[in-house]
């Protein structure tokens, strides 16, 4: 069977699901994405990066990762709105349910994009460039927003193709068309081509695409190690990856936040560090896993980075036997400099074993804390992550579930936000 494989992307996907949403629920008169605009964190708390940006922004030199004040300073008239990642889970988890009606075999790549296996269902539908159309304007239509579309036979080149002109197109890029659409491009625009990357292959005389495609496997591969060989077959239109309608087992689990202030005592730290395990030790047990590693990672303020890893007597996903952990590895890692974030990762997580390794001198009831944890898990399940909260984070200014997602871009208070 032939395989027909569709990439989609949203333009602009959390400024435009912004845009969206308060012309459609909160009276809204102006549509963020015709002007200059943008969405990004609070500068108070220190996530003052721009995360998205409209097709106008981008015409004056704002960039994605760059702070609000480089970006206000291109341009002092951006709207800036608030980020609302409750918002944006509700419009991916719409887009992934309009796209498993055209396919079962739908894997979610991120949270505003997906591929989608076409192989056997597009017949349905008309042909690859009329279903992608379709699927493209439904989107629109019902959704409100818009995205590309790439065609192609895999993976790769359904990416890229999604990538050409935007927004609110279908591209396709088949093995015949690489010649034409992609060899053409900067070698920086094929994909896992980071700056770094780009910048030995300019060494090397490397420029475009094709030009990497027609260059020595071996000479890339003795300068980029295995990298080398891998986009020298991206750049040849190869890959043979498959849709995964299910994703892989996770093997790692982890949480980092950037303190809304130096920390400098270790008594503030420890309590970063507890919050951390809490949303770590939490999203273990859900996947009904154990971890068998544990680390934790500290940033000063200077950006300077150190990491420091050890492995418990037996897997675990107890938040104190986490923060025990962690506990101990600060302790070993810290330098006494201020901090500005921390981490707490976990790896090779395999399935749950209630079954554990014993210290002949072990008094901790082991049971009482699983069945402690679960039932905070399930109370807070129901109620909301702030139904329980542990003594020690009240009266103070660290979020007791700290990590991934701030507590100030869960959701947005609209009554104190301006709507145009």
């Amino acid at each position: 069977m032939k395989k027909i494989i569709f990439h989609i992307d949203v333009n602009s996907a959390f400024l435009s699901w912004e845009a969206v949403y308060r012309l459609a629920h909160k009276g809204g008169r102006q549509d963020l994405r015709e002007i200059p605009s943008a969405v990004g964190g609070d500068v108070a708390l220190r996530h003052g990066i721009i995360l998205a940006k409209s097709i106008p922004a981008k015409k004056y030199g704002i960039q994605t990762g760059e702070t609000i004040w480089e970006a206000k300073r291109k341009y002092p008239d951006l709207v800036l709105v608030p980020p609302n990642y409750g918002l944006y889970d509700q419009c991916s988890v719409a887009l992934m349910e309009l796209l498993r009606e055209y396919s079962d075999v739908v894997e979610q790549y991120s949270i505003d994009e997906a591929f989608v296996d076409m192989s056997g269902t597009c017949h349905l539908f008309g042909t690859p460039e009329e279903t992608a159309e379709r699927m493209k304007n439904r989107i629109r239509e019902e959704l409100g927003f818009t995205v590309n579309v790439g065609v192609s036979d895999n993976k790769l080149l359904a990416k890229m193709a999604s990538d050409f002109k935007k927004p609110n197109w279908a591209h396709t890029l088949y093995q015949t068309e690489i010649r034409q659409k992609m060899w053409p491009l900067p070698v920086s625009d094929l994909f896992f081509v980071g700056r770094a990357t780009a910048k030995k292959l300019f060494s090397m005389g490397i420029r475009t695409i094709g030009e990497l495609a027609a260059a020595d496997p071996a000479r890339l591969k003795s300068v980029l190690k295995k990298q080398g060989e891998v986009i020298w077959g991206f750049a040849n239109g190869i890959d043979l990856s498959p849709v995964l309608a299910q994703p892989p087992a996770n093997k790692g689990y982890g949480n980092s936040t950037t303190t809304p202030y130096d920390v400098t005592d270790p008594e503030t730290a420890r309590l970063v560090l507890l919050a951390l395990c809490e949303t770590v030790g939490g999203r273990l047990r859900r996947d009904g896993v154990q971890a068998r590693v544990v680390s934790v990672g500290i940033r000063y303020g200077d950006l300077s980075h150190v990491s420091h890893q050890k492995i418990p007597r037996s897997p675990t996903n107890l938040t104190v036997e986490l923060y025990e952990a962690a506990c101990q590895l600060f302790t070993e890692l810290w330098n006494g400099q201020p901090i500005r974030h921390l981490g707490v990762h976990t790896g090779q997580a395999a399935e749950e074993n209630r079954y554990r390794q014993l210290n002949f001198f072990d008094e901790i009831d082991y049971e009482k804390l699983i069945r402690l944890d679960r039932t905070v898990d399930a109370i807070r399940e129901r109620f909301g992550a702030d139904a329980v909260i542990r003594a020690a984070f009240l009266g103070r200014t660290i979020d007791h579930m700290s990590g991934g997602i701030s507590r100030e871009k869960r959701s947005v208070d609209y009554e104190k936000v301006r709507i145009w």
